[in-house]
């Protein structure tokens, strides 16, 4: 039995989509079965949910367009290898994470490097590797990237980053840490020169032209207005150089609504779009043969992970409740980091035990068209109240910014009670601070099929 957040969505929004909150259980697994095989604090991934996001995708591009995972949104090793059985290539940001996706199986013509600070030592590596493309950020790089393939005695493939290509910023969604003075990619000066460059270079290809325009965009039209966008701007650099391009790369941007009132991504308005972009360039001769490649990360993984905690300690503070998990922050920035709080719920160890965990763990209970839940006051636990009420849902560290909820509205959760925090698949572990005061590692497992493993 559960104890739901409340999840209403404002008038004239759907409703966002969730496993979780559908059916009280990770994968078909129960929380409390999970929680005793593997302990907590828990990241939970579901290679199913996965898969739905990359069919739902798949289904409404145009045949021109191809996908690379970007696996800065979650390089754990089983996300990234059930990626590449799906055919999706990879975009990569690191030496790290190059190793990663050729542990994972996926092929050296299916990988992008970008980033705009790559070392030389991660730039032979990639080229020696035979990767499909380096994105190169700066005229300096691309000297670099060319004086590396020819003692390697390579031609290597590159695509050329602009800044910013004209319309992308006015749906721009921030990112955190710019201030739009521009870290990323070339001005047109420059990426003509680069372009120049690499066509008389005998150690470098231009492939074509990459763009990133912003992130978790929820608005399809936002989203086609940038790689309109960029295509134009492939098209002005192909003619420039007198040759034709054979990728055009959008990046990725694809983003997953958050909060109950968000609504999800149009994805058949975005199919119907790009598919009007790539016929309307089917017939110019500089971009005839090329491909569009799309870099989705948090919109194909953020609502398959769960990260699973307890509930160690209970109480009042000036009238609110306030429950504090074993797991914080440290494990999970982002709600701290971008300053949102994520969707969450709680399960209740004594149902769980009364129900038998191993068999259907603890049963969902609707809270959306009811005042009060069902599972709340547990025997001999500290629930006193059956109410749902705001509640401060924080972890264990000493720093105010541990708080995965202000005040989610939810039948205050026991001492001993699961809480699950919600579509941290993107973004979770990684970007965030796990050595911050020594506390255990969670472990990362993945489901697949009923199946959980690490």
């Amino acid at each position: 039995m559960s104890l739901d957040v409340e999840d209403r969505p404002r008038r004239g929004r759907p409703p966002q989509r969730n496993e979780i909150l559908r059916s009280g259980q990770f994968g078909g697994i129960a929380p409390e079965e999970l929680a005793e095989q593997f302990g907590t604090p828990l990241y939970v991934y579901d290679l199913d949910v996965i898969e739905r996001q990359v069919v739902a995708l798949q289904t409404v591009l145009p045949s021109v367009a191809e996908l690379a995972y970007a696996v800065k949104a979650n390089p754990a090793l089983a996300v990234v290898e059930h990626l590449g059985r799906l055919g999706l290539g990879a975009d990569i940001a690191s030496g790290g994470e190059l190793a990663t996706v050729r542990r994972a199986g996926i092929g050296a013509d299916r990988i992008v490097m970008t980033g705009p600070g790559k070392r030389d030592d991660e730039l032979a590596a990639a080229v020696a590797m035979g990767i499909r493309a380096v994105t190169v950020e700066s005229p300096g790089e691309l000297a670099r990237l060319e004086a590396i393939a020819s003692a390697l005695g390579r031609v290597q493939p590159v695509l050329l980053r602009a800044a910013v290509t004209e319309g992308a910023r006015a749906e721009r969604v921030r990112l955190v840490g710019d201030d739009g003075a521009g870290k990323f990619g070339m001005d047109a000066g420059d990426l003509a020169a680069a372009a120049r460059r690499a066509v008389d270079s005998s150690h470098l290809e231009l492939l074509g032209l990459h763009a990133f325009g912003a992130s978790n965009v929820l608005d399809a039209g936002a989203l086609l207005e940038h790689v309109a966008a960029t295509v134009r701007a492939a098209r002005r650099l192909a003619l420039s150089v007198g040759t034709s391009l054979r990728l055009v790369d959008a990046g990725g941007g694809l983003g997953i609504p958050y909060e109950p009132h968000e609504a999800a991504l149009d994805l058949a308005r975005l199919g119907a779009g790009l598919t009007e972009i790539a016929r309307d360039w089917a017939a110019d001769p500089v971009l005839s043969e090329a491909r569009l490649l799309l870099e989705p990360g948090r919109f194909l993984v953020a609502e398959s992970g769960a990260y699973l905690s307890r509930v160690v300690d209970r109480k009042t503070v000036n009238g609110r409740a306030v429950a504090i998990l074993d797991g914080g922050v440290h494990h999970v920035l982002r709600p701290a980091l971008v300053g949102q709080d994520h969707r969450i719920r709680a399960f209740c160890a004594w149902a769980a035990a009364a129900n038998g965990s191993k068999a259907t763990g603890p049963q969902a209970t609707d809270s959306t068209d009811a005042a009060t839940a069902s599972c709340s006051t547990t025997p001999g636990g500290a629930g006193t109240t059956t109410r749902m009420v705001p509640v401060t849902v924080a972890g264990p560290l000493c720093s105010g910014l541990d708080v995965f909820s202000h005040g989610a509205v939810m039948t205050p959760p026991s001492v001993g009670d699961l809480v699950a925090v919600l579509d941290v698949g993107a973004y979770g572990f990684t970007e965030s601070m796990p050595l911050f005061l020594s506390h255990p590692i969670p472990a990362e497992v993945a489901i697949r099929g009923g199946r959980a493993a690490l």
